[in-house]
C-alpha cells in the first residue's frame, strides 16, 4: 500500500487551459489518508457520538417509518431551495391540483427530488452507492422540469461552469468532460476501498467535496451531491435510518458552504472543509434527535387529549391522528376514507380537530378545503 497522504499536505489539483478559459482538475482521492490536527479528531468524535445517539433514538421510536418520509420531504424542500425553488414543506405535501399554477414548476422540482431520494434509498438494497445509482437518481430529478434537456441520467459530455453567465465570467469551472468518467471511477473506488482505514465521516466529507468539484452532470449536481452523503452513510450502516440530511446546515449560510469548498481548491485547505462538514453532521444529528423526542411528546399529548375530549368519537379520531403522522395534509374526503365515516361525520371530526388546534385550514376557500397538521409540521421548521 502506498504511503498515507497527510490531509495537511494535500494538493487539491491543477488548472488546465481550455478554449479561452481554464478549468480545474482535482487530484484523485482514492488513497489512505492521515492527519495530525487534533481538532479534527475532536470534531470527528463529537459527530460520531451524535450520529450514534440518533441511531439509538430511531430504534426507540415506534413506527419510525411514519416519520422518515417527512424528513425526506423537508430535505427535498431545503435542498431544492438552495438551487432557487420557493416551495415550502406544506406545499410539497399537497396534491398537484391544490398548488397555485404559478408555483407548480417549483413543486414539480421538489416532488422529483423526493421521488429521486426514495428511489435511491430503495435501490440501495440491490445496488452499491455508485455512479450508476446516482445517474438513476439524476434521471428522476430532472424528469419534466427545468434541466430536462440537460442529459438527465447521463454524465456530461461538455464543459459546465458554476456562477456567472458564461465560461468567461464563471466563479468556478470544473474539469473538462474528458476527465469526468475517470474521476468518478476514482471517487467510487474510494467510497468502497476496504484496503484503506478512513473513518466513514471523513470519507464521505472528502467524497462530497470531490463530487461537487467534478460536477459530473450538466444540472442538479448540488442536490445529487447532498443526497450522496445520506446514501453513503445508510449503505455502510453507519446510519440506521435515513434521518440525517445536511442541506439545512449548508443553507444556513450558503456563502460559507461555497467558500469552504472553494478554500480546498484555491488554498488546498481540506482540513478546514472537513471541520466544517463534521460540525454540520454533529449539529444536524442533534437536531434530528430533538425532533424525534418532540414528535413522541406531541403524539402522546394529542392521544391523551383525544381520549379526554372526544368521547365516542375517540376510535375514529385516533385513526385520523395516526394517518396524519404519515401524511399531515388532508381533505375531508381523505378523512372519510381513513375513518370510514359519512361526509357529515368526517366534516364534524375535522372541525373538532380544528377546535383542538390539531388541524388548520390552509386555503381560505369554502370548498375543496385543505387541512394541515400544523403542530407536527412545525417540528420540521425550516
Amino acid at each position: 500500500m502506498e504511503e498515507p497522504l497527510k490531509i495537511e499536505e494535500f494538493v487539491s489539483g491543477r488548472r488546465e487551459r481550455g478554449a479561452g478559459y481554464s478549468f480545474f482538475v482535482p487530484e484523485k482521492v482514492n488513497r489512505q489518508w492521515s492527519w495530525s490536527d487534533a481538532g479534527l479528531n475532536t470534531l470527528l468524535e463529537k459527530a460520531s457520538i451524535q450520529v450514534g445517539q440518533l441511531n439509538s433514538y430511531a430504534r426507540l421510536v415506534p413506527n419510525i417509518d411514519l416519520f422518515i418520509q417527512l424528513h425526506v420531504t423537508k430535505e427535498a424542500v431545503v435542498s431544492s431551495r438552495i438551487e432557487g425553488t420557493r416551495t415550502n414543506v406544506e406545499e410539497a405535501l399537497m396534491q398537484e391540483e391544490d398548488i397555485d399554477p404559478e408555483r407548480r414548476d417549483d413543486w414539480y422540482e421538489v416532488r422529483n427530488y423526493s421521488n429521486a431520494m426514495n428511489a435511491a434509498l430503495a435501490a440501495l438494497e440491490k445496488l452499491p452507492v455508485s455512479t450508476r445509482l446516482l445517474r438513476q437518481a439524476h434521471k428522476i430529478l430532472l424528469q419534466g422540469v427545468r434541466g430536462q434537456h440537460r442529459l438527465p441520467g447521463e454524465l456530461r459530455s461538455s464543459q459546465n461552469w458554476i456562477g456567472g453567465a458564461s465560461l468567461t465570467d464563471a466563479a468556478f469551472i470544473p474539469p473538462s468532460h474528458a476527465y469526468v468518467h475517470e474521476l468518478m471511477g476514482d471517487l467510487e473506488n474510494f467510497l468502497h476501498n476496504e484496503d484503506i482505514e478512513v473513518p466513514a465521516l471523513i470519507r464521505i466529507g472528502i467524497a462530497h467535496y470531490q463530487f461537487e468539484t467534478i460536477h459530473p452532470f450538466l444540472d442538479g449536481n448540488g442536490r445529487i451531491g447532498r443526497l450522496l452523503i445520506t446514501l453513503y452513510l445508510i449503505s455502510t450502516d453507519y446510519l440506521n435510518k435515513p434521518l440525517l440530511y445536511l442541506s439545512s446546515f449548508f443553507e444556513e449560510n450558503k456563502i460559507l458552504y461555497y467558500d469552504n469548498l472553494t478554500k480546498v481548491r484555491d488554498q488546498n485547505d481540506l482540513i478546514h472543509w472537513l471541520k466544517y462538514f463534521l460540525v454540520g453532521v454533529e449539529k444536524t444529528s442533534r437536531q434530528a434527535c430533538d425532533t424525534l423526542v418532540k414528535i413522541l411528546q406531541l403524539k402522546e399529548e394529542l392521544e391523551t387529549r383525544i381520549r379526554q375530549q372526544l368521547g365516542r368519537k375517540t376510535p375514529a379520531a385516533q385513526a385520523l391522528l395516526k394517518a396524519l403522522f404519515n401524511h399531515p395534509i388532508v381533505h375531508i374526503k381523505d378523512v372519510r376514507g381513513i375513518c370510514s365515516l359519512s361526509a357529515k361525520a368526517a366534516g364534524d371530526l375535522v372541525s373538532d380537530f380544528e377546535k383542538m388546534g390539531i388541524l388548520k385550514e390552509m386555503t381560505g376557500f369554502a370548498r375543496n378545503r385543505v387541512f394541515a397538521f400544523e403542530s407536527y409540521l412545525s417540528l420540521f421548521g425550516e
